[in-house]
């Protein structure tokens, strides 16, 4: 969850370090995307929110633009949007973004992508139904949405350090799946499928995860971290996006036996997040 993220999101725009587990999380993600442009040829995408609870905001549609997809990405902060901006055309990839006062009202034409989706984000929506009817308006074939998994340990153990900042700054029953699928079925999208991922042999705790691995004896597993003497190379998707690290999939992959092999009883206290596909109904 990394509540405090809301307060420090700009640090990454100075420094794309994000470590293994979001580096394993955000290929994670894009693995899944690719498979969904697969299944319903997705042309056109639009992430909305864009701000959720990772690293660098506004790259996970990345691997969308790789493949020729047109992408479109919508903020409420513009000094957010602008370095979103800057990012991306630092990668030489193409972005058209909005900056928005309310999800309540998008100022984009009906039915004008394939795919909408989020990650991590729909807590920062005044008004679920109303945000979700826009989305609904917008869409021509599918919407994700991706949450954390509330009944793992992780978010569990967070919550309760974070309660206040939570209470504060968040709306955690726009997360609740029994609040939004309602919705979406009210609105003409079927559930074509749900289930749990970014599941690595960690579990989603506010500590650097080859440290983690390390106090509980698979340091092996992840990265050697360097000696004060040798400078620290960063870990980032961007890497790979910007065709610098053409094997950082596969060496993130490596971490994904658990999430291949674990049951979904495990999976159920482990695993970060889920996922929900809807498909328009037709009509």
């Amino acid at each position: 969850m990394a509540i405090p993220i809301i307060n420090f999101w700009e640090n990454y725009f100075s420094n794309y370090d994000e470590g293994l587990g979001s580096s394993y999380e955000r290929i994670i993600i894009h693995n899944k995307l690719m498979e969904i442009v697969s299944n319903y040829n997705i042309k056109s995408v639009l992430e909305a929110p864009s701000f959720g609870f990772t690293g660098l905001s506004g790259i996970n549609s990345m691997g969308f633009a790789k493949a020729g997809i047109d992408v479109t990405i919508l903020d409420h902060n513009q000094k957010r949007i602008n370095l979103i901006n800057q990012v991306w055309r630092e990668s030489s990839l193409k972005l058209n973004s909005l900056h928005v006062n309310s999800y309540n009202n998008i100022e984009l034409d009906d039915k004008n992508y394939d795919l909408s989706w989020n990650f991590s984000a729909l807590w920062f929506v005044d008004d679920i139904r109303q945000f979700l009817t826009e989305l609904d308006r917008v869409t021509n074939k599918i919407i994700v949405l991706a949450v954390p998994n509330r009944s793992g340990i992780g978010y569990l153990s967070q919550k309760y350090l974070g309660k206040e900042d939570l209470k504060k700054y968040l709306k955690e029953e726009n997360i609740f799946p029994k609040t939004f699928t309602p919705i979406m079925q009210d609105l003409g999208w079927e559930l074509v499928k749900w289930d749990y991922f970014d599941c690595p042999p960690w579990p989603d705790i506010g500590m650097a995860k080859e440290d983690f691995l390390k106090k509980i004896g698979l340091g092996f597993l992840g990265k050697k971290r360097p000696t004060t003497e040798e400078p620290k190379t960063p870990l980032t998707i961007l890497d790979y996006w910007r065709d610098i690290d053409l094997d950082f999939n596969t060496k993130m992959l490596k971490y994904y036996w658990l999430e291949k092999y674990a049951p979904a009883c495990f999976k159920a206290i482990w695993a970060h997040h889920k996922y929900y596909i809807f498909k328009r109904k037709k009509r």
